[in-house]
């Protein structure tokens, strides 16, 4: 009995996705091919430098905006933030601290607090 394996294959924005960039910054020939497991294996053990160039100044997909900025996404959508960032525009984001991202912020921390206390309660 032979068997036959085939490549797991995924859409570019799949493994943007996956990658944490975001998918219209990267490479046209990227975009519009299909990565198989083993191309985004090797992406993620030994990023291009067009990869390490995206992860380090962006522009970020929102998951990685939200995830910096250290609220939800939901809170990127209250604070009107529907575009993608680039690290310099997230840093200028922190440095300027408006209201809402304050919020946003302490909403998440007691989002937090809550989701521990519930753990500690199970366990």
């Amino acid at each position: 009995m032979t068997s036959h394996k085939t490549t797991q294959t995924m859409k570019p924005a799949t493994a943007a996705k996956k990658l944490g960039v975001y998918l219209e910054a990267t490479p046209a020939e990227f975009q519009e091919g299909v990565v198989t497991r083993d191309e985004l294996n090797a992406l993620q053990a030994d990023p291009p430098e067009w990869l390490r160039e995206l992860r380090r100044t962006g522009p970020h997909p929102r998951p990685v905006v939200a995830a910096k900025l250290g609220i939800s996404i939901g809170g990127l959508t209250r604070g009107g933030i529907t575009e993608p960032l680039t690290t310099e525009q997230i840093e200028a984001l922190k440095a300027e601290s408006p209201d809402w991202l304050v919020r946003e912020r302490e909403i998440q921390a007691d989002v937090r607090k809550e989701a521990v206390r519930v753990k500690e309660k199970k366990d």
